[in-house]
Order: structure tokens, then sequence, then C-alpha cells
């Protein structure tokens, strides 16, 4: 998996990026399939499959067996790409003991290790056939995943998807949101991340970063649902904790946050 301008983990589709997961790039994805095989008991076949334009997908690894489409596969070759893989694995190992009843997450198919690799293969979910990322989920539903996901959290705060945006959901036929990508999760955060990081991110469409983040604690009310006060201290928060985020992974998909944050949310720090 590879760092993207606004979604830090994605699968690479092309062959001559498999050095970059760890992989040969003669028998990078002939290792996945024999691996895949055994554990499943069945032969499966590796397709590198890059997104439809304006399609929801990130570009993935599709796992094919007799009766089609197997799973998706994600591949963590570097040691932050592993941590990532399982955190996501054992994320969604906790959301299937749970009572969802507005969220639908994938389900872990298999997670295991080939060589230094971590694999791990997720189930399809049903994508509406017209579904692109331009596709408006209606706002009660995405309110609902947003409350429904908070109540994950622990004793010491909510928890978030950490990366709730339009291109990782989706409305499904029967009302509820398919959500994919979910090595972002955390606990200990306040109420309205999630939503903040869906309103941000479609600001970052059309405005540049220092207007998106303006435009958040400016909305951050709205968004939330609570009082201005206590909703700007949240939004600052929120892009706070995004700034830290590109900090650790060590790139800055929005520009220095001397440029896009500090200038927004500087004059806030009695609300932090």
């Amino acid at each position: 998996m590879l760092s993207h301008r606004l979604a830090p983990w994605r699968l690479v589709s092309h062959v001559w990026r498999h050095h970059a997961l760890g992989l040969a790039a003669a028998d990078g994805p002939r290792a996945i399939e024999s691996h895949l095989s055994e554990a499943l008991g069945q032969p499966i076949r590796i397709v590198v499959r890059p997104p439809a334009r304006r399609s929801h997908a990130e570009s993935a690894l599709e796992a094919y067996g007799p009766a089609g489409l197997a799973g998706i596969v994600k591949i963590g070759g570097t040691e932050q790409a592993r941590e990532a893989v399982r955190h996501e694995s054992e994320v969604l190992r906790m959301l299937a003991d749970r009572p969802l009843k507005t969220v639908v997450p994938p389900t872990v198919l298999h997670h295991g290790a080939s060589g230094d690799l971590d694999v791990l293969l997720l189930s399809p979910l049903p994508v509406p056939s017209r579904f692109s990322v331009r596709s408006r989920v209606p706002a009660d539903l995405l309110e609902a995943a947003v409350a429904e996901i908070a109540t994950l959290g622990s004793d010491d705060g909510c928890a978030w998807h950490g990366d709730f945006t339009p291109w990782n959901v989706a409305a499904a036929a029967d009302g509820r949101l398919l959500v994919w990508n979910w090595e972002r999760f955390a606990t200990g955060v306040p109420y309205g991340f999630d939503a903040l990081h869906y309103f941000f991110h479609r600001c970052l469409r059309r405005m540049r970063p220092r207007e998106a983040a303006a435009a958040c604690l400016a909305r951050s009310g709205r968004i939330i649902g609570t009082s201005t006060a206590d909703a700007r201290g949240v939004a600052a928060h929120y892009l706070i904790t995004l700034a830290d985020r590109h900090r650790r992974d060590g790139h800055e998909p929005l520009g220095p946050p001397s440029e896009w944050l500090n200038p927004v949310v500087d004059h806030l720090e009695s609300l932090l």
C-alpha cells in the first residue's frame, strides 16, 4: 500500500510498483495467489484492477476463485503498512461482533503472512451499479452512521472511522451505509470527528486546504449539531489531529501546517 494525496493507504495498481510493496515485479501476484489458494482451499487468481473514473474504489488487488470475485486483497509490505493491515483486521473482527444497524463494513475472510508480507482478504461489499464518488449519500444516513460508529468508543471518548470520506462510503440498496477502509479507526476522540472529516474532504475538492479548514470551523456547529463554541473547539481538535497524522506518516498532502492549519486555529487556543 502506498500513500496518496487524500487517501493515506492505497493499494497500487502497476506492476512496476510491486517493489514498493515488498513484492518482486515478476512473482509478486503469483506469491499472493499461492498463499490465498492454500489458505482458502481453492485456486485463486489475482487481478490488479485500477479504479474507474469517479469510482469509489481505490486501486486494489481483487481475488477471484472458481465462482467469481472472492474478495479484495490488502497487502502490507513495509512495517507501517503491516501495522495498518493488522489494525484493520482487528477492527473488522471487532465490528463483526457488534450489532450494527446502519453501518456495513467488510468482513475478514483471511489474514495471514506470506514471507514478510501481511495478506488481508476482505469480503466485497455490494456497491450499487451506478455508484460514483460523486453520488450523494442522504444526510440522515451519514448522520446515523457517524452516530453509530461513535458508540464503538470507550470510557475515554467516542470512536471514529478515521477516513470517513465520499470515496469510502456508499448507500446500500437496503438503506444502510457501506463503509470501507477501517485502518484509521480509533477511539478516545470527541463526537463529530467523522462528520468533520467528511465535510473537510468535500471542501478540498473545490477549495485550498486553508479555505477548507476555515470552512470546517465556520460550519462546525451545523456539522456536529452542538453549540458554536463547543463545535469550534472540536473542529480545531480534529484539524490538529489530522495534521499530526500527516506528520507521523511522514508526508504533508495538504502542505505545511503553518500554511493551512495555524492561521485558522491559533486564535482558538483558549478552546483547546
